[in-house]
């Protein structure tokens, strides 16, 4: 047999669908994953580090067609400036979006200490 987690040990240990790992590799956001005997998938350590990657970057915003850029940098081995340039554009959009998010979420605690202070009122 060979060594490695299944579709399901991988998804389950990263929070992603055994149809998204297939689509991952269909799309070459990960690459030379192993099949055992019977041609089943089999991710190595190093893989599911690569995958919990790949879910923080699309958990951050960042669309397939930059995290395909940024493993296709990865696979060739090299060009580190253009990773450093891509993922330091990607942290100033995200920078942006957690402004947005902190701004909505003062927006939200005044709300509830107004209605807070109107329920105490007609409680008293």
């Amino acid at each position: 047999m060979t060594p490695g987690l299944t579709v399901q040990d991988t998804a389950d240990k990263t929070g992603l669908t055994a149809h998204t790992l297939r689509y991952y590799e269909r799309v070459g956001l990960i690459w030379d994953v192993a099949r055992d005997s019977a041609g089943h998938r089999r991710y190595t350590t190093g893989q599911i580090d690569w995958l919990v990657m790949l879910t923080r970057l699309r958990a951050t915003g960042m669309p397939i067609a930059g995290m395909l850029r940024y493993a296709e940098l990865v696979k060739s081995g090299r060009a580190d400036a253009e990773r450093l340039e891509l993922l330091r554009h990607h942290r100033v959009a995200l920078a942006a979006r957690v402004a947005e998010l902190t701004a909505d979420l003062a927006l939200i605690d005044n709300k509830i200490a107004v209605y807070e202070r109107r329920v105490s009122e007609e409680s008293a």
